[in-house]
């Protein structure tokens, strides 16, 4: 059954004749009925297979259209501003091909799905995003107001390859204007996770957790790191990111010095524990922007695209979406543009090699390095972070950690005694196009390529990269 709703501009705030209150709350109350009219992703039989056999009931969401993290906010407001009208395509993939979900698990991630469209801003949470992120401008701040996903953008299949049929991949895929498909990615993700670690794998307990995230943030802060949680998109649950926050803050109180914990990416908790959002942009940012503009100079015109609507915040460049060599020559086109934006971030290769490379780059435009900052964000633990730390002291670069999966997913299975991983999805949620063209990923990591491979011949070829 389709179900049509007026389609009002993205910048007109309501119809003629309602207020803003009124038209928020009449969205609020239709559009979860209409969600559940809409059965393309809601299995009815796995609806009733649950009430039936006691299984758990309450459906995994969002706590907040804000559970997601800040990046998607600040990339939808300049999807906003310089392609309103631009087609995506976003696809998901499992890099693990060994590890199976169940067919009740990816009919529960439906059952999620179809009721995505009832979360809305609240007032307290848009006065809370306009005090917190003054970059977020209030034409803006009036769209996300009247944001409501539509689960009808999203494709969920469940690919059996057990003989029973119950156990197999998933194929998810999300289609629409970017402007409103840009948000999927990380609460999709996030539901996902915690669908699988209650329905598929079972054999873990939260025993211990907060200690464990005060442990680790407490020798982070000890050692002087300044690091975000960066966990939303693969924590276990929400319940794990909420006690890790909690648990980072203890330890920031407990900890003085030098170290500092700068925030949390996660958008609704930040305003939950009264602490700072923290995020920038994202690789789609870049890889969408090649596809439209074309690849040879996407690097500079995503930068500089970024920096129209940023002039005087979030310059923080990400390096690695057509490999850092093809990026730091784009960046050291510009010593201007390099002086302007504060730092670089980090998020493949080899990290003990980025800053020293940077630093050369840097100083070959006559650029003090000691005045810019590098966030790593790449698979970080402990013994990592403190190692790069240790580097960029002695090299002089400031850096700060985005640190994900070591605090939100670091969990042991219960009858191994703490001595075997439960190991965390290794998944991702990619833009594969825009306008029908083919987006892609050339990461420092060989094997972590993304999208038409067609394509990432042709930008490897570009650049001069290994085939």
């Amino acid at each position: 059954m389709a179900v049509l709703w007026p389609r009002w501009h993205a910048f007109d705030l309501a119809p003629a004749g309602f207020s803003m209150f009124l038209y928020n709350r009449l969205l609020g109350w239709l559009r979860p009925l209409a969600g559940l009219l809409h059965r393309r992703t809601l299995s009815i039989a796995a609806f009733f297979r649950r009430g039936m056999v006691g299984q758990p009931t309450t459906t995994i969401l969002p706590a907040s259209i804000l559970d997601t993290d800040l990046y998607k906010l600040t990339m939808q407001q300049a999807v906003m501003h310089h392609f309103p009208d631009a087609q995506a395509t976003y696809r998901f993939a499992h890099r693990d091909t060994d590890v199976f979900f169940t067919r009740e698990s990816i009919e529960e991630l439906k059952i999620a799905v179809s009721q995505f469209s009832a979360m809305a801003l609240t007032d307290t949470e848009f006065q809370w995003l306009k005090q917190m992120c003054p970059y977020l401008k209030p034409q803006y701040l009036a769209y996300l107001s009247t944001y409501r996903f539509k689960p009808e953008q999203v494709h969920i299949n469940f690919i059996p390859v057990s003989e029973d049929g119950e156990f197999g991949h998933v194929d998810i895929e999300a289609v629409g204007p970017w402007v409103e498909t840009i948000m999927w990615e990380v609460p999709l993700m996030a539901c996902l996770s915690e669908i699988y670690f209650r329905f598929v794998v079972k054999d873990w307990t939260y025993e211990g957790q907060a200690e464990t995230a005060y442990s680790k943030g407490r020798a982070l802060l000890d050692a002087g790191c300044v690091f975000s949680e960066f966990g939303t998109r693969r924590r276990r649950s929400y319940h794990t990111q909420d006690v890790v926050v909690q648990s980072l803050i203890r330890a920031s109180n407990d900890v003085p010095g030098t170290g500092r914990v700068a925030g949390t990416s996660n958008v609704h908790l930040a305003q939950k524990h009264g602490i700072t959002p923290v995020g920038t942009i994202a690789h789609e940012w870049f890889m969408a922007v090649g596809a439209m503009k074309g690849y040879e100079n996407a690097n500079s015109i995503a930068l500089d695209l970024w920096e129209e609507v940023y002039p005087n915040a979030l310059l923080v460049a990400l390096t690695d979406t057509f490999s850092t060599t093809a990026f730091f020559k784009a960046f050291a086109a510009d010593p201007a543009r390099a002086k302007r934006w504060i730092g670089l971030r980090q998020d493949s290769g080899d990290p003990y090699v980025f800053a020293p490379n940077a630093k050369e780059v840097y100083e070959n435009m006559g650029i003090d390095p000691r005045d810019k900052v590098i966030i790593y964000s790449d698979a970080l633990n402990l013994d990592k972070a403190l190692g790069l730390k240790k580097q960029c002291d002695e090299i002089g670069f400031k850096a700060t950690f985005g640190i994900g999966t070591f605090l939100t997913n670091d969990f042991y299975t219960q009858p191994s005694g703490r001595k075997e991983k439960s190991k965390a999805l290794n998944m991702v949620i990619k833009i594969a196009s825009v306008n029908a063209t083919p987006c892609v990923k050339i990461s420092d990591d060989l094997m972590k390529n993304t999208g038409d491979p067609a394509t990432v011949r042709k930008v490897k070829e570009l650049f001069d990269l290994p085939i």
